[in-house]
């Protein structure tokens, strides 16, 4: 089974803390199959308090509709606890998927 995971895309996930920002670097793909990763991952950050997320998303290689549901899900939950969430430096075929559904007036997209 683990063969035909790695076969689906994979993603890697690094965080870390600086001054109260959290970095989430995300490498690989983010669809379907990953996409439930990353939401536990900025979830779990946010319920032990992180407010202020950033995504480098300079290693993602591919983002899908599931991709974007988990970003907007995430972006909902932040933003009912007055906290915000930057995407930094994506690739451009990932920023110009947020270009063509319009998610790139909704998030806050930094180089």
């Amino acid at each position: 089974m683990a063969g035909s995971a790695a076969a689906m895309g994979e993603l890697r996930l690094t965080v870390s803390e600086s001054d109260g920002v959290w970095v989430v670097e995300v490498y690989g793909e983010l669809d379907m199959h990953t996409s439930p990763d990353l939401r536990d991952q900025l979830v779990a950050l946010i319920d032990s308090g992180a407010n202020d997320i950033v995504l480098d998303l300079s290693g993602l290689e591919f983002i899908d509709s599931t991709g974007l549901g988990v970003l907007v899900g995430i972006l909902k939950r932040l933003v009912t606890r007055d906290g915000r969430l930057v995407l930094r430096s994506p690739r451009p075929a990932a920023r110009r998927v947020f270009e063509i559904t319009g998610l790139d007036l909704v998030f806050d997209i930094v180089d």
